[in-house]
């Protein structure tokens, strides 16, 4: 019995995939737990333009990513800290301040989250930051830390 599912189910398959499931369990469990839709022509159809459509959302997502990590790339920040004569700093800077020092200097939104620093910065100099964006796309960010008194 072929089955359109309506939503993921373990080890069988996505939500949009058409499954071929015996007909037991495509009637008593996934049609009647709307999990699943009967197999027909009209069903086989809407899933396969619905699966088209996430494709291309998904790509969609992916270019924007794309031109994101790009700009990252290409910027770079600059951030004045308390430091002292030898060029250390008395705090240090986070993934936290960076977010915000992108969201203010360059308009971007960026998840703290997503900043890849290993560790905070607790010298002046230049950094690159990692910085991971959807689809498994990552920009490197260059920070430049200032020492100021």
């Amino acid at each position: 019995m072929k089955i359109v599912l309506l939503e993921d189910v373990d080890k069988l398959g996505k939500a949009g995939d058409i499954v071929d499931v015996k007909a037991g369990f495509g009637r008593n469990y996934l049609i009647k737990n709307n999990k699943g839709l009967p197999g027909t022509r009209e069903n086989v159809k809407e899933a396969e333009a619905r699966k088209a459509e996430i494709a291309k959302k998904k790509e969609e997502e992916r270019q924007a990513a794309i031109a994101l990590a790009e700009k990252l790339d290409a910027s770079q920040i600059v951030m004045q800290e308390r430091a002292s004569e030898d060029g250390t700093l008395f705090g240090s800077v986070t993934n936290k301040n960076i977010a915000e020092a992108l969201e203010k200097d360059l308009g971007l939104v960026v998840d703290k989250r997503k900043i890849a620093l290993p560790e905070p910065i607790r010298n002046v100099g230049r950094f690159s930051v990692h910085i991971k964006t959807t689809a498994g796309v990552e920009g490197k960010l260059t920070v430049i830390v200032t020492g100021k008194k």
